[in-house]
């Protein structure tokens, strides 16, 4: 669980499997395009990922092809949660979720003459 934690604290490494879980297969240089940092400073990110076995790369020919694993995630999960306050946590990030999203979207009260 140490690697996992290790690997989850690096802002650019969260942003990464962020990419990879929304685009499964993604190779490894459409992922470095997205970086405003070298190949190998994302190659190393990605060892560390690759380590805590939260990203799978598959070799075709010459490309990586990287995948999401949220296998260890969710064993942090299981740890330090039950199933009745998984159930609660799940229903209050839905409305922190969705609070957020209402306040992204609701209209700006002083681009409309209201105070």
């Amino acid at each position: 669980m140490d690697a996992v934690f290790q690997a989850l604290a690096h802002e650019s490494r969260r942003r990464m499997l962020d990419i990879v879980k929304d685009e499964p297969g993604i190779g490894v240089g459409a992922l470095a395009a997205d970086f405003d940092v070298s190949r190998i400073a994302v190659m190393k990110h990605l060892s560390v990922l690759e380590e805590a076995n939260l990203i799978v790369s598959e070799k075709h020919g010459r490309t990586r092809k990287l995948y999401f694993n949220a296998a260890p995630i969710q064993m942090i999960h299981d740890r330090w949660t039950s199933d009745y306050s998984a159930y609660w946590a799940g229903h209050m990030t839905r409305i922190k979720y969705l609070a957020e999203a209402r306040h992204e979207t609701a209209p700006d009260e002083k681009k409309q003459g209201k105070s």
